[in-house]
Formats: structure tokens, C-alpha cells, sequence
């Protein structure tokens, strides 16, 4: 036999299949684990999609309510631009009492907390303010989200959802996390061409230009 096949033969026989179970082992645990959707519809949380230096990611928004005098607290690590966009969700969401079926001065004896985990990441920008609605509009109308839905946009005070970036990396973040419905800015439906084929088809896209429509798709009855 030449030299050729016998060092052929002695490297196979080194050889070792490495299957799932043995990547831990090898490479030690995971240090950070995957964001999936939540597993049921719950009051008081939204699913929003961000967009951060290492691609795309969804952001659980979290609001509690709790006796007070109509005070806003916000933590999570929320840049300016973030604190000012859950300012002004709260005052979209107070100034549409009426519609929403709420009491005039319904906040007035509440303090209102907005969370939103893995506190140790900073986060920021405008495109987190539908989501922030929702989560406070679950929690005022006491009506669970949907859990597969997921959202970006910025809102102003008049309900108006802005055109936001990173769509496509968004888009992917709510796939790879299990979403079966995204709600974007109307002026956003330009960014589908970016997303691949199998990815939309596994993903019903609704777009919005106001609150209300993302009320009708995210709120349950």
C-alpha cells in the first residue's frame, strides 16, 4: 500500500463526529440566549423589533400599573431618544381616553412603569413608540396583545406612525423569533423587496399610517 493511503486511512480513523449535544461540551455553554416570542397572550406586554449593530432583535415592552399620582417611570437603559418617545405614547394613549373606553382622569390616582428587559443593553430611538402604546394600551383596557405579533414604528401625538430603518433586519429578527404577524409603517412597504421569499411567506405583514390600525391587529377582544 502506498504512503499515500495509509496516512488517508490514519486520518479517518482520528476522526470523530461531533453532534449537537456535544457543542457545549466543547465550546462551553451558550452566552446568550436566543429571544423567542412570548408562549401566551398577556396584558401589559407588547413585542416591539429593533435594530442594533449586531442585526436585528425583538424587544419585549412591559408596563405595570400600581397606585400613585399619574407618575412615569421608565427604566431598561433607555436612551433620551427612547424616554422621549414612551412620553409621548403616554400622551397619545391619555388623550384618546374616549375612544379606548376609559375614564377621563383614568391615570390620575396610577403610576405608570415601563420596563424593558436585559436592562444591561442600552437602547434607543423613535421606532419603539407603537409598541410602547400597545403595551400601555393592553394595560389600561386590561386586554391581552397577541403574542405572535410583532411591531416598529414611531408614533407621534397625534397617533401618526412614522416611516422607521432597518426593516429587513427587523423583519428577520420576528422570523427567527417564531412572529406570524408584522406591523410596519405604510411608508416602510417599500423595504419587502430586501426580504428573502421564504421569510415572507411565513409572515403576514399589516401597514399602518395610525394607532388605530394597530389596535385592530394587536389588541384581543
Amino acid at each position: 500500500m502506498s504512503e499515500n493511503g495509509s496516512a488517508n486511512r490514519g486520518r479517518k480513523k482520528d476522526q470523530k463526529q461531533i453532534n449537537l449535544e456535544d457543542v457545549a461540551k466543547y465550546l462551553g455553554p451558550r452566552k446568550y440566549s436566543e429571544t423567542l416570542a412570548e408562549k401566551k397572550d398577556e396584558i401589559g406586554i407588547s413585542t416591539g423589533l429593533a435594530y442594533t449593530q449586531a442585526g436585528g432583535d425583538i424587544l419585549f415592552i412591559e408596563v405595570a400599573l400600581m397606585p400613585g399620582k399619574g407618575n412615569l417611570v421608565l427604566t431598561g437603559m433607555l436612551g433620551k431618544v427612547m424616554q422621549e418617545s414612551a412620553k409621548a405614547a403616554f400622551s397619545y394613549v391619555r388623550s384618546r381616553w374616549q375612544k379606548l373606553g376609559l375614564k377621563k382622569d383614568f391615570y390620575k390616582d396610577l403610576d405608570v412603569h415601563i420596563h424593558v428587559p436585559e436592562g444591561a443593553i442600552p437602547k434607543d430611538g423613535p421606532s419603539a413608540g407603537a409598541a410602547i402604546s400597545m403595551a400601555l394600551i393592553s394595560a389600561f383596557t386590561k386586554k391581552p396583545t397577541n403574542k405572535e405579533v410583532g411591531m416598529t414604528g414611531e408614533i407621534t401625538l397625534r397617533g401618526r406612525i412614522l416611516e422607521i430603518g432597518g426593516v429587513k433586519e427587523k423583519v428577520l429578527a420576528a422570523h427567527r423569533a417564531g412572529l406570524k404577524t408584522v406591523i410596519l409603517p405604510k411608508d416602510n412597504k417599500k423595504d419587502l423587496e430586501e426580504i428573502p421569499k421564504n421569510v415572507k411567506k411565513d409572515i403576514k405583514f399589516h401597514f399602518v399610517s395610525h394607532m388605530d390600525e394597530v389596535v385592530k391587529v394587536d389588541l384581543k377582544k
